[in-house]
């Protein structure tokens, strides 16, 4: 039997580039996925004055899942890899205080919406229309701005400064952490 040494990896910056792509990319779909959340959010609130039907009900559902767990996990992604990076160069200090505080913001906005779209999904009345507006417009804003600083100002400035080894190594602990969190869910689930 022949056993094949494995390739060593290129010495052209390739595995670098693709390594930072990936544990970069999980932080782009996320980008991704909260902007698909929040057009799901925008028209959710284009319907809470007419009966509330399945179809708005189940974008509820979606909607409170993403921000209540996704999001959580994609801002604690940023404060342990992305920001302390970042916080040492006086260029980008500003802007990583700034988002810091939009985190901090975009929970508070959220804790305050998420009673409201999860009666919403659950079909329950008692909500408040013109809370759920107000709130979605304010916390859409501020998030759909939010992804914008991020990935136009401090997401290439990481990147550039993330090399492999580092990279791999933020890719495992975010997929492992978000491991033990479906795990503690599950576990959660079962002994209801």
């Amino acid at each position: 039997m022949t056993h094949r040494m494995p390739r060593p990896e290129p010495r052209d910056g390739r595995a670098a580039a693709a390594a930072t792509r990936s544990a970069f990319g999980v932080l782009d779909e996320c980008h991704r996925r909260t902007l698909a959340a929040l057009d799901k959010l925008e028209a959710i609130v284009e319907h809470i004055d007419d009966d509330v039907d399945a179809q708005t009900r189940m974008l509820a559902a979606e909607v409170v899942r993403h921000f209540s767990t996704t999001v959580r996990e994609h801002h604690e992604d940023e404060e342990r890899h992305v920001f302390p990076k970042l916080l040492a160069t006086a260029e980008t200090e500003q802007t990583i205080l700034r988002l810091q505080q939009d985190h901090h913001w975009l929970e508070e906005d959220w804790r305050e919406l998420e009673p409201h779209l999860d009666a919403i999904a659950r079909g329950q009345n008692w909500y408040d229309v013109a809370f759920v507006r107000d709130g979605v417009t304010v916390f859409s804003a501020l998030a759909r701005d939010h992804i914008e600083i991020e990935e136009t100002c401090l997401y290439p400035e990481a990147r550039a400064h993330t090399g492999a080894v580092e990279a791999e190594a933020m890719g495992r602990e975010m997929a492992a952490r978000r491991r033990a969190a479906r795990r503690a869910a599950v576990d959660g689930r079962t002994r209801a």
